[in-house]
């Protein structure tokens, strides 16, 4: 599993758990930022910086890493609404306009005419009287605050759940792939390729991956799903066949690992 930097405590809670979420769906699929580079279009570098929390990542970027890696959408769509929300209002924020205090503060007295006698001293017994109402304003703030978050929570992930499906709908289907296994020639092939022996790396995708997939299956070593696509799942398999066949284990199907399977 990778290893990252402590994200800023004065990240946004949003933007934290949605960074968190990311992070554990690229370890959980074993991917590294150049993989994540190959398959969605944003660069390595790119996300880094989002897997850091320096800047948040594009919708599309997180709708990418949850297509490639099988998880749910809607609930990381909605994260990234509200923490979108949140960032660019603390971006907008002008940090130099100072903030107003609770409650009364006694002007400087550098401001105060030399000739103006000093205050008196007030009567005792009344700052505690002070200090209680202003907690207990700003007691009230902070839970009207807490409300009205939840409030908005609540709103826009009800929006994204509705709002998603749609979307969804759209995609196509992945094609579909049947294992034939037989004897060709005296060697192994799943009749899904015409017996080519093309070199194969992570990420690819097509027949030559599928026929891969069903000659390790028969091999005895599970490449997941027969669905074309070279991923952490194939990506293991062959690099256990490979390991198993005294082959250089480097994951990638070339001439020897295909002559291998096919027997």
């Amino acid at each position: 599993m990778a290893r990252y930097k402590a994200l800023s405590a004065e990240l946004d809670p949003c933007a934290r758990q949605l960074v968190e979420r990311l992070r554990g769906l690229k370890d959980h699929g074993e991917l590294t930022t150049r993989h994540l580079a190959a398959k969605t279009g944003y660069s390595a570098k790119s996300w880094e910086r989002y897997l850091g929390g320096a800047s948040l990542p594009p919708r599309e970027a997180v709708e990418a890493l949850a297509r490639i890696t099988g998880a749910d959408p809607v609930p990381l769509i909605a994260l990234h609404e509200i923490a979108a929300d949140t960032w660019d209002s603390r971006r907008a924020r002008n940090p130099a306009e100072p903030l107003t205090p609770i409650g009364p503060a006694a002007p400087p007295t550098a401001v105060l005419p030399a000739a103006v006698p000093p205050t008196p001293a007030p009567a005792p017994g009344r700052f505690p009287h002070i200090a209680l109402a202003a907690g207990v304003v700003a007691l009230s703030v902070a839970l009207l605050a807490a409300l009205l978050l939840l409030l908005r929570l609540d709103e826009d992930a009800t929006h994204a759940a509705v709002a998603a499906p749609p979307a969804t709908t759209a995609t196509s289907p992945p094609p579909s792939y049947t294992c034939r296994i037989s004897r060709v020639d005296g060697r192994w092939s799943a009749g899904l390729n015409k017996g080519r022996n093309d070199e194969i790396v992570y990420g690819a995708t097509g027949a030559d991956v599928a026929e891969a997939q069903c000659l390790l299956r028969r091999a005895g070593i599970s490449p997941g799903g027969i669905d074309g696509m070279f991923g952490p799942l194939t990506l293991r398999a062959v690099k256990a066949f490979q390991q198993r066949s005294g082959l250089v284990v480097d994951g990638m199907l070339g001439p020897r690992s295909w002559k291998a399977l096919r027997g």
